[in-house]
């Protein structure tokens, strides 16, 4: 059984399928022409990150295809409503890289608080001549101990967060339409634990209360923080985005960034994405990284593994 393995797949998810006895193939094929390269190496799996769209267009020609994989959370590149109508197999790895976002998350926090997105900017350029004005401009940090984060989408990456957030000391608040109160596990290296049981919020408390917000939600067909959430959340705050682009709206989030009511914002994905608005990647307190959310080498290994068992119990 043939899989193509279109944007990567990490060596012990490859050695697994292997065993199992797939062909692997990890060739990158450009997007123009995937169709005619399924069908002319009979391609039976597509395994796909968030690079390559997998429409209609693809599930309609590709009569050899049997299963389509998302190595991440997010499906919103495949036409998943299509496929299974079509009677094929799609599936995400939905636990294997909830942690590292949540790293991110909180990169990008403290990076904030700590003015680094900004200091990194300026300490190669002007470090060596204007050092003290550069250290008494970075010397008002804050810290996030003590501090309340409001978390919007409370699902594996969310609750992710809130352990990080707990364990670090800060307060958690969160609002999920479709969760109600919940209690999170957090566990020590060693072996040590402690749960907490924390309340579903409505969205409008979170964002007033919190001094610091995050999402965690799906593609979206509307703004989940626009121009009126932002007005509600404390003046000063800062927020993270390392969900989907789209789920802030940006051009109200960098008005409230130049009228100084919110402190900085991290992006890590973006409305325009893969070519972020030039305004949003020169704004001087906005944290960036490029979708790299799930690019660790530990998610990479679990998602691997996650898509290959998957896989092999799905079809063999």
């Amino acid at each position: 059984m043939r899989i193509l393995a279109n944007d990567g797949i990490s060596q012990s998810g490859i050695s697994a399928l292997e065993k199992a006895g797939f062909e692997i193939n990890t060739t990158t094929v450009a997007q123009a022409q995937l169709i005619a390269y399924i069908k002319a190496h009979k391609i039976e799996v597509l395994l796909v990150r968030s690079a390559t769209q997998v429409g209609k267009d693809v599930i309609d020609n590709c009569p050899t295809l049997k299963l389509i994989g998302r190595g991440g959370v997010g499906m919103d590149n495949i036409d998943v409503k299509h496929a299974q109508e079509k009677g094929l197999h799609v599936i995400n790895t939905p636990d294997a890289s909830s942690e590292s976002v949540a790293e991110l998350v909180f990169a990008h926090l403290y990076g904030g608080v700590r003015f680094l997105y900004d200091a990194n900017r300026n300490m190669p350029l002007d470090g060596d001549s204007k050092f003290k004005q550069l250290k008494k401009s970075y010397a008002s940090g804050t810290e996030l101990r003590g501090k309340t984060l409001g978390i919007i989408g409370f699902g594996k990456i969310g609750r992710a967060t809130a352990k990080i957030a707990l364990g670090v000391g800060m307060n958690v608040k969160y609002h999920d339409p479709t969760t109600d109160n919940a209690t999170v596990d957090l566990s020590f290296y060693d072996g040590q634990s402690i749960s907490f049981n924390l309340k579903n919020s409505n969205k409008e408390a979170v964002l007033k209360e919190s001094d610091f917000i995050t999402v965690h939600v799906p593609a979206q067909k509307e703004y989940v923080i626009g121009k009126k959430e932002l007005e509600l959340i404390k003046n000063g705050a800062g927020i993270i985005n390392a969900a989907r682009g789209g789920a802030i709206d940006e051009v109200a989030l960098v008005d409230v960034l130049e009228k100084g009511k919110l402190s900085f914002a991290g992006l890590d994905v973006f409305e325009s994405e893969p070519n972020p608005e030039i305004k949003i990647l020169m704004h001087p307190n906005i944290s960036l990284s490029p979708h790299i959310g799930a690019a660790t080498k530990e998610a990479q290994e679990r998602i691997g593994l996650e898509l290959a068992q998957k896989i092999i119990q799905l079809l063999k």
